[in-house]
C-alpha cells in the first residue's frame, strides 16, 4: 500500500497518485482493502462499483461503462489538499478565488433543498458541497473528453 497521509485532488487526473482510468487493481495496491462495497445500479443508464474507505475519508467510483476503471472519488477528510491548500480549512469565497486563480472560472451553484449548497467548476470536473459556509465533501471526476476512451494502464 502506498498511500499515508492527506488526500491530495489534482483536478481532471485523479487523487494522490491514483490516476483516473485506474484499475481496481491500481486502487486496492495504493490505497489497501475498502472498508465496504456498494453497487450502484438503480439509476438510468448509470452502474458503478463504490468503494468507501470510511476511517480515511473518502469514496472511490469505478464506472460500468468505464470498464469498471476509477471514475470519480468523494472526499470528505478535513486533510485534504488541493494546490497545496487545505481544502476544509478554506471558506466558499477562498475556495471560488483559488479556482479563479488557476484559470477555472466557470462555477455553477445550486441550494439543495435538504440544506446544502452545491458550487461547481465544470471545466475542473470539481463539486464542492457546503452546509453554510462549511465545506463537507468534494467530488473529482474524470473528464468529459476522456470518459469514453478506453483507458489502459502502462
Amino acid at each position: 500500500m502506498d498511500y499515508t497521509g492527506a488526500l491530495e485532488i489534482i483536478p481532471r487526473q485523479g487523487v494522490c497518485k491514483l490516476r483516473f482510468g485506474a484499475t481496481m487493481m491500481d486502487a486496492q495496491r495504493y490505497f489497501g482493502k475498502p472498508e465496504s462495497v456498494e453497487h450502484i445500479d438503480d439509476i438510468e443508464e448509470y452502474k458503478s462499483i463504490v468503494w468507501h474507505y470510511w476511517q480515511k475519508g473518502f469514496s472511490l467510483f469505478f464506472d460500468d461503462a468505464q470498464q469498471n476503471t476509477f471514475s470519480c472519488v468523494e472526499l470528505d477528510d478535513s486533510r485534504t489538499i488541493l494546490w497545496n491548500q487545505e481544502l476544509f480549512k478554506l471558506g466558499e469565497k477562498e475556495i471560488i478565488k483559488l479556482f479563479k486563480e488557476r484559470g477555472f472560472i466557470a462555477i455553477d451553484t445550486e441550494e439543495h433543498e435538504w440544506g446544502e449548497k452545491r458550487v461547481s467548476f465544470d471545466d475542473a470536473m470539481v463539486d464542492l458541497y457546503f452546509e453554510g459556509e462549511v465545506l463537507t465533501s468534494v467530488n473529482c471526476c474524470i473528464p468529459n473528453e476522456i470518459e469514453n476512451v478506453l483507458l489502459l494502464p502502462n
